[in-house]
């Protein structure tokens, strides 16, 4: 628009034969080519360009978070979804670089919370109050790149940016990160927990690389799982006892070098938890699985 980029941001409705549960296979060659049907624009020409847009993660998929420049702006889809309603909103105030690069919407607290990425700073938002609830100032030594919450521990949230680390935070006490991962050698543009075992954790970077990590020590089982003592004989009973006491270790589980360029992008497949998916920018899809042995160390 007048010879300037302007990032913007719309709803669309997918075709009903693409919905889940729809048995029509996908590429059939006699099917025609389905097209998307535009329900609403966000209207964002008086907040400015949009970082990221994040659906309500429980209900009914009504409620829409997008970040615009400085703003957080709270949408409301009308029954119709012919429009997007701007319910409420709320602007970052202050000095220095105050845009928004990134957010998450939390799926605990009744999905009352977001977390946002600005410069190196990470923010807690209610979303009923459009208020500050914590901040981590200088979260990262550069720019926070993304941002992900534990499915399973509500207070625990992940970040990744441009000092090549990934930080997990506990949002109760943030004055010092819970744990720390230095493996790759350049910005970290993504992090992603595994939606059912919170322990695996994805990143994507601009080394080229994706590292899956076995984060076990800040995970929701963090003892493995916990056999009933009815089973064990009194030797057994004692290994395990001793085994119960000492954490399982934390470890990188794999790093995945299929690509050439930057990976911009990593993401748990939403049906099958033990497959991810990344994607470089020359262009490269990449589909992995967590290798066979952690998954049934994992499950066993």
């Amino acid at each position: 628009s007048d010879s300037k980029v302007m990032t913007c941001a719309a709803v669309w409705r997918m075709p009903k034969e693409l919905e889940s549960g729809s048995h029509e296979s996908p590429d059939d060659s006699s099917s025609n080519t389905q097209t998307l049907e535009l329900l609403c624009h966000l209207d964002n020409t008086a907040h400015g360009n949009m970082a990221c847009v994040i659906w309500e993660p429980m209900g009914d998929g009504k409620k829409i978070i997008s970040l615009a420049d400085n703003n957080i702006l709270l949408w409301d889809l009308q029954e119709s979804s012919a429009k997007a309603v701007l319910s409420s909103s709320a602007a970052l105030e202050g000095k220095g670089q105050l845009k928004f690069t990134s957010g998450r919407w939390s799926p605990h607290h009744n999905c009352t919370q977001i977390a946002t990425a600005n410069d190196t700073t990470v923010r807690g938002w209610d979303t009923r109050s459009m208020r500050q609830i914590y901040c981590i100032e200088n979260a990262h030594g550069q720019l926070v790149r993304d941002l992900d919450f534990n499915p399973n521990k509500q207070y625990y949230l992940a970040s990744c940016g441009d000092d090549c680390k990934v930080k997990f935070w506990d949002t109760r006490n943030v004055t010092e990160p819970v744990k720390t991962l230095e493996e790759h050698s350049h910005w970290v543009w993504n992090v992603r927990y595994n939606h059912s075992h919170d322990q695996l954790i994805l990143t994507g970077s601009s080394d080229s690389r994706v590292i899956l990590s076995n984060m076990v020590s800040i995970s929701s089982e963090p003892f493995g799982h916990m056999v009933d003592d009815d089973e064990l004989s009194d030797q057994e009973d004692q290994h395990q006892e001793e085994k119960i006491k000492e954490p399982l270790q934390d470890s990188v589980i794999a790093t995945y070098e299929e690509h050439e360029d930057s990976v911009y992008a990593v993401e748990w497949s939403a049906a099958d938890p033990w497959l991810f998916a990344s994607l470089s920018y020359d262009g490269r899809l990449v589909i992995n699985r967590v290798p066979r042995a952690l998954k049934y160390h994992i499950l066993l």
